[in-house]
């Protein structure tokens, strides 16, 4: 196990799943959480003891809590949480687009990300942690009635605003901004766009950064 300790949500799939690779790859302790239990089983097989797996609903306050909890009791502290997990829209716009969808996609893009940030904070604290979340390029500009893209602006400003509160107790926050990824979010295969390692190894590439140094954020696009 590593002296460093990684916690994320989203795990099991795409930018999630590449990320506890690199992270491990990298020398990372991590802690994966993620509802499918039985992927995490299977990355936990083959990770060992580098990882815990930690089934759960990052909409959930109390699940976060107690998943981080269970990160720290296994490792022994918390260096760093990365609020992954997110969702897209299937009806775009605004008069077309459901109203059951935004209830969902607000509570894992935008209420997710407060739960990890609220529930690592106590323990990022004692290690002058560093917060990660997943941004977008949608969240840095304006897309006709986008509601995906506005949760995502919630993203871009307030991990600047959590860099800002980080900052007075030497903690550090950096908002990962991919453009499009070709990952499972998508209903077809994306192969010419960034790939979910492209986007893990800029990750690891903010959380290896020395500690006198905060990536504010990465913003990564396809070359096309």
């Amino acid at each position: 196990m590593s002296d460093r300790v990684l916690f994320l949500t989203g795990a099991s799939s795409g930018i999630g799943a590449a990320t506890v690779r690199a992270a491990v790859d990298a020398g990372w302790s991590v802690g994966m959480m993620a509802r499918s239990e039985d992927k995490l089983a299977e990355m936990a097989s083959e990770f060992g003891a580098s990882v815990l797996a930690l089934p759960g609903d990052a909409t959930d306050y109390e699940q976060q809590v107690e998943a981080i909890g269970r990160t720290v009791r296994h490792f022994g502290k918390l260096d760093a949480a990365y609020a992954n997990a997110g969702t897209g829209l299937s009806s775009a716009g605004t008069e077309n687009g459901d109203t059951d969808e935004w209830h969902q996609m607000i509570h894992i893009n935008v209420l997710g990300v407060l739960w990890t940030a609220k529930a690592a904070m106590p323990h990022l604290k004692r290690t002058q942690g560093h917060m990660v979340m997943t941004g977008s390029a949608a969240g840095r500009r304006h897309i006709a009635g986008s509601v995906y893209g506005a949760s995502k602006w919630f993203v871009r400003g307030y991990g600047g605003n959590l860099a800002a509160e980080m900052k007075e107790w030497g903690g550090r926050c950096t908002v990962i901004a991919p453009g499009m990824v070709d990952t499972p979010f998508f209903d077809e295969g994306k192969p010419d766009k960034l790939q979910s390692q492209d986007v893990a190894n800029a990750v690891v590439y903010a959380l290896d950064q020395p500690a006198h140094v905060n990536v504010n954020e990465i913003f990564l696009t396809p070359t096309d």
